[in-house]
C-alpha cells in the first residue's frame, strides 16, 4: 500500500436480518465518517441471504447479494467476514473456513462463542487472525473492550450482569404494573420484546451464554454453559415481586460471575438486590454490567442490550477496530480476552451446593401454633438462621403465606432443609426461594 490513498476493507456480511440490516445502513449512512477515520473506504462487498428481495430494499446493488455463504468466505478480494446468521452451523464451520482463507471475523453469536468458542479462538490464534464479538455481550454496551482493555490493569473479582432485555422488562413489568408473569410476557410479545417461543429469554439460556464470555474477559478462563447452573424467571409471582419490595429488595434476572482466588462462581438465576443499588434501577429493555475490580472498586456499564441499531453499532466497532489493524499492516491482534488463548485453561466452577447466599423463602404454612417454630427448628438443624420474618393473612384462611429472609449458608444446608420441611409436611405446597445477593 502506498501513496495518500489506502485500499478499502472489503467487508462480507452472512446475514441481513435486524442485526444485519442494521450494519448495512451504517455502512452506507457513514462512509464518508468510517474514510476520514481510517484514510481508506468500508465497502460492502458482499451479502449472503437467502432473502434477496430483503437485502435489496436496503439499498445493496443485486450484484453483490448471494445465496451462497461458502463461496464468499474464501474470496481473495474479501478482508473481514461479519457473521449474523447466527444458531450454531452453519455459522461454525462458516468462521472457521474464513479464518482458514486468513479472513477475520467478527460475530454476534453469543450462543455459538459459548459453545464452540475455544475452537473458533484458538484457530484465529494459531494464524495471526482477529475474531471481534463486542456485540454478543451486553448489545450496544462496550463491555468486551472495557475489560479486555481499559480494566486490564486490575485484577476483577465479581461481574454482575442483567444481559437479557427481555427478561428485564418482563420483572420490570410485572413490578411497576402489579401484573402476573403471564401478562407481562404477553405484554413483552405485543411490544416485540420477547420471540414468540421466548423460552432460550425467559428460562435464562441466553444470559448463560454472555456469562461464559463475561467470565473468560473478567477472569480469563474458560467456562461452558453446561457448567452454568442456570434458572429463569418462569415461577417468579406477584407475591413474590410484593414481598421483596416490603423487604427492601427488587428482583432481576442476574448473571453472576465471581472469581474466589481461582474457585469460580458462574451462575444465573432470578436474585433480590437491595432497592437502593444502581443495578436495581436498570428497568425495561436496557441491560447493565457491574463489576467488582481489587483496585478500582465497583463500575457499572449501562444501555440498550439488544435491537438493529445498538448492536450494529458494537459489530460496526469492531470492523473499524480490525481495519485499522489490517490497513496498518501489522499481524498483531488484540488476544480475543486480554489473555492468550493456548494459556487460558477451562473453569474449575464452584458446585451450586457450595455458593454461600442469603435467601428469600415463602412458604404457605397452615394457620395454627407451632408451625413457625417447626420450620424454623428444621432451618437451625441444616445451619440457616433467620434474619427477619413476615407472616400475613391470619384469622380467615387456613393457610397463610409465611416469608423468611435467611442469614449467608450454603446452598446445600438450604435444599436439604427444604426437603425436610416438604417430608414432614409442615407446609402446604413446595416452598418457594429466591437468592439474595446484599453486598454486590
Amino acid at each position: 500500500m502506498s501513496g495518500n490513498k489506502l485500499r478499502p476493507i472489503r467487508i462480507a456480511l452472512l446475514g441481513c436480518g435486524t442485526v444485519g440490516g442494521g450494519v448495512v445502513k451504517l455502512i452506507l449512512r457513514n462512509r464518508d465518517k468510517y474514510e476520514r477515520m481510517l484514510g481508506a473506504p468500508v465497502q460492502l462487498a458482499a451479502v449472503a441471504d437467502l432473502r434477496v428481495k430483503l437485502v435489496a430494499a436496503l439499498g445493496v446493488p443485486a450484484k453483490l447479494i448471494t445465496r451462497d455463504a461458502a463461496a464468499v468466505v474464501t474470496r481473495p478480494d474479501i478482508d473481514i467476514v461479519v457473521e449474523l446468521f447466527g444458531g450454531h452451523e452453519p455459522a461454525r464451520a462458516l468462521i472457521m473456513k474464513a479464518l482458514a482463507a486468513g479472513k477475520d471475523v467478527v460475530t454476534a453469536n453469543k450462543a455459538l462463542l459459548a459453545e464452540h468458542g475455544g475452537e473458533i479462538f484458538r484457530e484465529a490464534g494459531r494464524r495471526g487472525l482477529a475474531v471481534g464479538f463486542e456485540a454478543s455481550v451486553g448489545g450496544g454496551i462496550p463491555i468486551v473492550r472495557t475489560l479486555r482493555e481499559a480494566l486490564a490493569g486490575d485484577r476483577q473479582r465479581a461481574a454482575y450482569g442483567i444481559v437479557n432485555g427481555t427478561c428485564n422488562s418482563i420483572l420490570t413489568t410485572m413490578t411497576e404494573e402489579g401484573v402476573e408473569f403471564g401478562a407481562a410476557l404477553a405484554d413483552a410479545q405485543c411490544k416485540g420484546l420477547a420471540e414468540k417461543n421466548p423460552a432460550l429469554d425467559v428460562e435464562g439460556h441466553d444470559s448463560a451464554h454472555k456469562l461464559c464470555l463475561l467470565v473468560a474477559l473478567a477472569f480469563g478462563v474458560m467456562v461452558k454453559p453446561a457448567q452454568i447452573y442456570t434458572e429463569g424467571i418462569t415461577r417468579i409471582t406477584q407475591a413474590d415481586i410484593a414481598y421483596a419490595r416490603e423487604l427492601g429488595y427488587a428482583i432481576k434476572l442476574l448473571a453472576i460471575g465471581k472469581d474466589d482466588d481461582g474457585a469460580i462462581e458462574a451462575r444465573v438465576h432470578p436474585t433480590m438486590i437491595p432497592q437502593r443499588h444502581l443495578l436495581a434501577g436498570v428497568g425495561g429493555a436496557y441491560n447493565a454490567i457491574y463489576i467488582h475490580g481489587d483496585a478500582l472498586g465497583a463500575t457499572m456499564y449501562s444501555g440498550l442490550g439488544a435491537g438493529e441499531m445498538p448492536t450494529a453499532t458494537a459489530v460496526m466497532a469492531d470492523i473499524l477496530e480490525i481495519a485499522r489493524h489490517r490497513l496498518a499492516e501489522g499481524s498483531a491482534r488484540a488476544h480475543a480476552f486480554g489473555f492468550p488463548i493456548h494459556l487460558m485453561k477451562g473453569a474449575s466452577v464452584k458446585p451450586m451446593d457450595d455458593v454461600v447466599c442469603e435467601y428469600y423463602l415463602r412458604f404457605m404454612a397452615r394457620d395454627k401454633p407451632g408451625v413457625l417454630g417447626a420450620i424454623a427448628s428444621v432451618l437451625g438443624s441444616h445451619g440457616l438462621s433467620i434474619a427477619s420474618v413476615i407472616q400475613k393473612g391470619r384469622g380467615t384462611a387456613q393457610t397463610v403465606p409465611v416469608i423468611m429472609r435467611t442469614h449467608d449458608a450454603p446452598e446445600r444446608g438450604l435444599k436439604r432443609a427444604l426437603a425436610e420441611i416438604r417430608r414432614k409436611k409442615i407446609v402446604q405446597s413446595a416452598p418457594a426461594f429466591i437468592r439474595i445477593e446484599e453486598k454486590l
